[in-house]
């Protein structure tokens, strides 16, 4: 059963799907007493998830194209099917990732030019200061998370453009004389792989350790 504020949360993501604005979201959120700064920690947890997600799916590609490559003997066809399907999750994988780190810079962007307006609200030159001083330390904590996992995220696609490659060419060469061409290319998708996975995993890293670091600054 849902917990009432994530309830609340799916009927206000609901009106700003149909809105399509999230300021709207924020502020309904805020009303909720959900801050931005709750916002962010729950979304880069969500893009976190996704990337573990991802970097599982991506590893059982990999190992689907390779037991397509060693293939010897029995419905070639159907080898072709799985792999295709696996491609198609990951695409769908890379998508979601996509989208969730979009979100994350969404709610980042908004939670900073607030917390930068409200610098000039201080009657206290003391607090101010030290506002900022913690503003810019959360900005620089987050440039290196975010950072993290567009560069991981970019790493999906020269993957994603191997596995199409290779989903593309035993499509139409459904024989044991094509499949066993591909054996040259296992190496450079093995190699694309581990460097994506490595990506990822600095990524989840990272994220783990700004939504401590968040968390325990709250």
């Amino acid at each position: 059963m849902l917990k009432p504020r994530f309830l609340y949360l799916a009927l206000i993501s609901f009106s700003v799907a149909m809105t399509g604005c999230s300021t709207v979201y924020y502020a309904m959120s805020e009303s909720l007493g959900y801050q931005k700064r709750e916002v962010l920690v729950d979304r880069v947890e969500d893009a976190r998830d996704e990337q573990t997600e991802a970097k599982e799916q991506f590893q059982t590609a990999l190992e689907k194209f390779k037991s397509v490559v060693d293939f010897e003997g029995g419905e070639l066809e159907q080898r072709y099917n799985e792999l295709s399907k696996e491609y198609g999750r990951c695409q769908s994988q890379a998508k979601a990732v996509r989208s969730r780190v979009a979100a994350i810079e969404n709610v980042a962007t908004a939670l900073f030019n607030e917390w930068e307006k409200e610098l000039g609200q201080y009657t206290s030159p003391a607090l101010r200061s030290a506002s900022e001083q913690q503003l810019s330390a959360t900005k620089a904590r987050y440039q290196k998370m975010f950072s993290a996992m567009v560069t991981a995220q970019e790493k999906m696609q020269p993957v994603l453009g191997a596995f199409n490659d290779q989903v593309l060419f035993l499509k139409h060469n459904l024989n044991a004389r094509a499949v066993a061409s591909l054996q040259s290319t296992v190496s450079s998708l093995q190699t694309d792989v581990t460097r994506l996975i490595k990506e990822m995993e600095t990524s989840i890293d990272q994220a783990n350790r700004f939504i401590n670091e968040l968390q325990s600054n709250s």
